[in-house]
């Protein structure tokens, strides 16, 4: 008796096998990002020491392996160093932002009334309009701060308790990260080697992005900065603590933050300063681009900017601007652990022989 041919021809097969491979992988990333969305006061701790791990992995290393420091004791003096130097960073964009936003918000309006008159694009009074209503919005704060007292204080509370949260994990994290090999031989003893490669390759991936990113920001708002400076634009120093936020959202930071120096610049000082100031900060971003990106980021996960867009937008549209900021390195640790799949798979799975003529 002669075997039934299959119901559907080998193409139709492979194409059902590939859509139901998809179908489950989406169907496992919804529940992932539901649960991510239920819990999220505490996976938002969890993912903000991971990060913060993988930025100060280099300096415990260095005092537990140079300087033959206990583990704990290592910990303790990176978290220590990473309250000082976050603290201090902190105090310093907040202090720049605070004693030049007025000076920025005003610029802007005026930059609204400039382009609506010379250019005569109505669209500009949207520019102006929200200068003012940003102005109104903080004068109404202050002026009804009091009964908004227990709002505010539900607030500070919440961000103190998950700045605090986030600092104890950063320590366990450095303290016991060499128990993660453990971790992967109990968990699944027969693939030990494998997860171990993964999450290795996903760590570096994330720590090379935030070294990376934060180097990056650091020149890029230093040259911007003096470049501010030197055309004499108000408020230089608070546009670049803005550029150095801005930069850790890439691209879409980097823009943002650069309109709004253009901005003020034309309000302030003119067209001519306007069109140096854009020099300049294109100056920087070539820099950044051609010089600083392959020198600093080489060895870490290179994602095509259409990715990065789609991963902000993803992010933001699931935690806001904490998701945008936390969208780009998980999704580089994502393409870091499909990266080590493939190169251990690839090679020891060829598959079925195809034909170049055919193709089948």
């Amino acid at each position: 008796m002669q075997p039934r041919p299959p119901l559907l021809p080998e193409p139709a097969r492979r194409v059902a096998a590939w859509s139901a491979l998809a179908l489950l992988v989406t169907a496992v990333a919804a529940v992932a990002i539901a649960l991510v969305i239920i819990f999220q006061s505490a996976v938002t701790p969890v993912l903000l020491a991971l990060l913060g791990s993988a930025l100060l992995a280099p300096v415990f290393d260095w005092l537990n392996d140079k300087m033959k420091l206990p583990r704990a004791l290592a910990a303790a003096l990176t978290c220590i160093a990473l309250i000082a130097v976050v603290g201090g960073a902190g105090y310093i964009v907040v202090v720049a932002l605070i004693d030049t936003g007025d000076q920025i918000v005003e610029s802007l309006r005026q930059a609204g009334d400039w382009i609506r008159e010379h250019i005569g694009i109505t669209g500009a009074d949207d520019l102006g309009d929200a200068a003012d209503n940003a102005k109104n919005l903080v004068s109404k704060w202050g002026d009804n701060l009091a009964s908004g007292v227990l709002a505010g204080l539900s607030v500070l509370g919440s961000l103190l308790a998950t700045s605090v949260l986030t600092l104890l994990l950063t320590f366990f994290f450095l303290k016991d990260s060499d128990r993660a090999v453990g971790l992967a031989h109990t968990v699944a003893p027969r693939h030990a080697e494998v997860l171990e490669a993964m999450g290795r390759r996903a760590f570096e991936a994330i720590s090379g992005f935030m070294r990376g990113t934060t180097f990056i920001a650091l020149i890029d708002a230093l040259c911007i900065t003096v470049g501010l400076l030197i055309l004499q634009v108000p408020g230089a120093v608070g546009l670049g603590a803005l550029v150095f936020v801005g930069a850790y959202i890439p691209y879409l930071g980097a823009t943002i933050s650069g309109a709004v120096a253009v901005l003020v610049a034309l309000a302030d000082r003119g067209l001519v300063i306007a069109l140096w100031t854009l020099g300049v900060i294109l100056a920087v971003q070539q820099l950044e681009g051609h010089i600083l990106q392959p020198m600093i980021q080489s060895r870490t996960v290179q994602m095509h900017p259409a990715m990065v867009m789609l991963a902000i937008t993803a992010g933001a549209s699931v935690a806001g601007i904490l998701g945008m900021l936390l969208a780009v390195p998980l999704v580089a640790a994502a393409f870091g652990i499909l990266g080590e799949l493939r190169k251990r798979y690839a090679s020891e799975d060829p598959g079925p022989v195809v034909s170049r003529e055919t193709g089948v």
